[in-house]
């Protein structure tokens, strides 16, 4: 799930976009206005940023500026202007994509994916503040790590890789121990047991995302 903040200064269109963006599991957050965006910048992480240009506060175009000084997050300016002149300065600014109301969902979705797909590595797993970084070796929940053995953050890891499919736990001794392992299906689900243990200590809710399938495996639901 990616967190999306959304900035506009009317209620209406901030709520279609969530409403557009819920459906494909997107965790928005609604800015009425530049302050209260710039606010919620300092207090929380995104993963992206869909910013109204015409707001009467502060116009777009300086709240990109501001959000530069403190992130790299993407932005995309959706907005009325449709003028080669603003679509110029708003990506000169720092934005990183523009589209203009009234606009195509799937459009919209595309290119929000497309800028997603830029800044997220293959080998970096994030689901709703948890994050299997691969390169680090490290998981963390909301920025803090949680201390896995080498066993249990490769199984994870495998899980987080391919949500919704079922690892049984003989796939999950060739993958993580080998093939030719004395390791049982106990094993396994001892590793489970605890790696989930230290998870929900840290705050996340693994309950909601690592299932049990009974008599066969387990697997990962985003």
């Amino acid at each position: 799930m990616y967190n999306v903040l959304l900035v506009d200064d009317e209620k209406r269109m901030l709520d279609l976009l969530a409403l557009y963006l819920k459906p494909y599991d997107y965790n928005c957050r609604k800015a009425q206005g530049a302050y209260e965006a710039l606010a919620y910048m300092e207090e929380a992480s995104f993963d992206i940023v869909l910013l109204d240009i015409m707001m009467p506060d502060m116009d777009g175009w300086e709240v990109c500026r501001e959000i530069r000084n403190i992130s790299d997050v993407p932005i995309i300016m959706v907005t009325a202007r449709e003028q080669k002149g603003d679509i110029v300065k708003g990506l000169k600014t720092g934005a990183d994509d523009y589209i203009t109301k009234p606009f195509d969902e799937d459009e919209l979705l595309a290119r929000m994916e497309a800028l997603l797909r830029r800044r997220t590595p293959a080998n970096l797993i994030e689901n709703n503040g948890l994050c299997w970084n691969e390169d680090r070796y490290v998981l963390t929940y909301q920025n803090k790590p949680v201390k896995l053995t080498p066993k249990e953050f490769m199984t994870i890891g495998h899980l987080m890789k391919y949500p919704n499919r079922v690892f049984t736990r003989e796939k999950l001794i060739d993958l993580i121990w080998g093939f030719d392992s004395n390791t049982t299906g106990r094993t396994v689900d001892s590793h489970v047991r605890n790696m989930r243990e230290k998870i929900k200590q840290a705050g996340f809710p693994i309950e909601d995302h690592l299932k049990t399938v009974w008599g066969v495996g387990y697997k990962w639901v985003n």
